[in-house]
């Protein structure tokens, strides 16, 4: 079973990467972790630097994978994006945005991607 969810987990994490990739982004961190959190996938285009939560079920039979990302996720990812931009010498502007995947019913179509931008900001944290 944790085989299965881990395997879910890298398979979606692979296809934001490719989405995001798609949209002109340059993956530039995976799974950056600290003590306090972690952030799946973080991603650059230009000036703006992209830190994303990544979710991925096999299903939407019990709620949409965007609806699991509640305040205290949330705070980690930023705690941990604060981490990483403490060991950067530039400025940038920061979004924080999630990338909800489920996987396909048959293996004949593929998986939805639903990618909602600036999905949260880091105000409170």
């Amino acid at each position: 079973m944790k085989e299965a969810r881990r395997a879910l987990g890298e398979q979606g994490e692979a296809l934001a990467a490719l989405h995001l990739e798609g949209l002109g982004f340059r993956i530039v961190a995976r799974n950056h972790r600290c003590r306090r959190g972690e952030v799946d996938l973080i991603a650059e285009r230009g000036e703006l630097l992209v830190f994303a939560e990544v979710r991925a079920r096999s299903t939407d039979r019990f709620g949409a994978p965007e609806e699991t990302v509640g305040k205290e996720k949330q705070r980690r990812i930023v705690c941990a994006a604060r981490d990483y931009l403490a060991g950067q010498s530039e400025a940038r502007a920061i979004r924080f945005d999630v990338i909800a995947i489920v996987a396909a019913p048959d293996s004949s179509s593929a998986p939805r991607v639903h990618h909602i931008p600036d999905a949260f900001d880091a105000g409170g944290y």
